[in-house]
């Protein structure tokens, strides 16, 4: 089949979500002026390069991570792990500003090293980082498409000691949690290696 988003898809569901998966979740720890914490996954996230490091989250609307990680400069991605995909689908509630998402999904806040939002301590990994860029992406008629992306570098990262195997982060262990479409998710279970080959002449 062929279709054009702008015309519609004729599927009982938007594929779009699907065919662009598996998508790594940002589950993003932010606060804001006044003192109020926030905890959000974020499907639309990934790194953006490695020197420096950088990461992004995009929020379809201008949510509180968005708000907060604008006033205060900083955010934490925190990484879902397999054991924690229950507490990240909790922490996704519509809850009032000022709720702690945390506290409701039964989650520890943790002092992070470099920024001022907590990260959470039951997280295999986290990334401390600071804003540098929120963008306002347009669409084709030249008009705000109403997505937020905040870019952050990532100035400290967490590791938890027992998802080191052999010195090498294991995702496996870890079994980082990934968005599909629908209501889907997957885990890493597997891992296979392929070196890049080399062109000859």
């Amino acid at each position: 089949m062929f279709y054009e988003p702008a015309k519609g898809h004729g599927l009982p569901h938007d594929p779009f979500k699907a065919i662009v998966a598996p998508r790594p979740i940002g589950w993003i720890s932010s606060l804001g002026r006044d003192g109020a914490l926030n905890l959000a996954p974020y499907s639309f996230f990934n790194a953006l390069g490695s020197n420096p490091h950088l990461v992004m989250f995009s929020s379809e609307g201008e949510k509180d991570s968005v708000t907060f990680a604008a006033e205060s400069g900083e955010f934490v991605a925190n990484l879902v792990g397999r054991d924690l995909a229950e507490k990240m689908n909790a922490s996704a509630v519509n809850a009032p500003r000022g709720v702690s998402e945390f506290e409701y999904a039964g989650l520890t806040p943790a002092p992070s090293r470099l920024v001022k939002p907590p990260r959470v301590a039951e997280a295999p990994a986290a990334l401390e980082c600071r804003v540098t860029d929120i963008l306002r992406p347009k669409g084709l008629d030249g008009q705000e498409s109403g997505n937020v992306v905040v870019v952050g570098e990532v100035v400290g990262v967490h590791i938890d000691d027992s998802m080191l195997t052999d010195g090498l982060f294991d995702i496996v262990k870890a079994g980082n949690v990934a968005r599909l479409g629908y209501m889907d998710y997957s885990a890493v279970n597997e891992i296979f290696s392929m070196r890049r080959p080399r062109w000859k002449d």
